[in-house]
């Protein structure tokens, strides 16, 4: 409510004394929304509660036993797709509203109890081998599945990090869980293809209008993999580094055209922020090569303080144009 225009209403005198003490009260009185506060307080809920029983599993796992515990998990799990299956409104390519406020809250504790189980049997009994893709691509088949199938974001962030983590221990299983090596060719570019096949996802659901506002969710996951794998490559492939300023150019024009197309200015921050990166390894690794002295420390140490400078104005007029 809009007190100055009611109290400059009252001073030309086309307000009395009463209107404006029944206004000002009437705004000092509002409801006011907690809608945000019970969302995080129901989502550290759930942290707490998953937290908390990990904790009790692990110092009482002697005296409690593995198929109990097994048994209490998937007990919560089977319980959670119960109530949300029948709680659900029926399925629809678009938006679905949730039935009500604990619906989400009990589906997240489903999936994240899902995950749990599978990898507990994949830790305790070793259920599925070797074979550590099939581990994480079971529960990426569910998550997606739940995620079209309940209509929920937050899961289909999970399923998206499990792609990722599927993709990733697929290509070099061995590498990743054995010697931590992510510095690897395959890996890189399988973040590329990652990306990129995420990207195409999110424009076939806007093209298509299937599940249309899942689209910034991929995007946001798409986008940052492209732009990480570009860097990365940048660093790995020492000898051929600038070449890799192409597919990085490539990416940060894609995102600055859906970033016009879309108003989104979270967009421009990303692609200015992996670009300037991007940009500045180049410009440092060309000028080092050159020789180490003061006088190159002087121009590196100018030019960041120019280009940051540049980078906040460019950042700024975006914002403004955007809004």
């Amino acid at each position: 409510m809009n007190i100055p225009l009611f109290e400059r209403l009252h001073q030309e005198g086309l307000l009395s004394d009463l209107s404006l003490q029944k206004v000002k009260q009437r705004a000092g009185s509002r409801l006011f929304s907690v809608h945000w506060e019970l969302k995080t307080i129901l989502y550290l809920g759930i942290l707490l509660l998953t937290g908390g029983l990990g904790i009790l599993i692990y110092k009482n796992i002697d005296t409690i036993g593995h198929q109990v515990i097994l048994a209490i998990i998937a007990l919560i799990c089977v319980s959670s797709f119960v109530y949300c299956e029948r709680k659900k409104l029926p399925f629809a390519t678009t938006r679905v509203p949730a039935p009500n406020s604990f619906f989400d809250y009990i589906l997240l504790l489903g999936c994240i109890t899902l995950v749990t189980f599978i990898t507990y049997l994949q830790v305790q009994y070793t259920t599925f081998g070797n074979a550590y893709g099939l581990a994480t691509f079971i529960p990426m088949v569910i998550l997606f599945f739940c995620a079209y199938y309940f209509d929920h974001l937050g899961v289909l962030s999970m399923a998206i990090t499990n792609l990722a983590a599927w993709a990733g221990i697929a290509i070099t299983p061995m590498n990743i869980l054995q010697s931590n090596n992510f510095d690897n060719t395959e890996l890189i570019f399988t973040g590329l293809l990652l990306g990129v096949a995420l990207t195409v996802i999110a424009w076939f659901s806007q093209r298509r209008n299937i599940k249309a506002h899942f689209e910034f969710t991929y995007v946001n996951f798409g986008m940052n993999i492209l732009f990480i794998s570009c860097l990365a490559g940048m660093i790995h492939f020492e000898d051929f580094y600038p070449l890799w300023l192409l597919p990085l150019a490539g990416t940060v024009f894609y995102f600055y055209k859906r970033a016009l197309a879309t108003g989104l200015f979270y967009y421009i921050l990303l692609l200015t922020l992996y670009g300037y990166i991007g940009i500045s390894y180049v410009i440092v690794r060309g000028l080092l090569s050159l020789r180490i002295d003061l006088g190159i420390a002087f121009i590196i140490l100018m030019y960041f303080i120019g280009s940051a400078t540049a980078a906040i104005v460019f950042l700024s007029r975006m914002n403004k144009k955007m809004k």
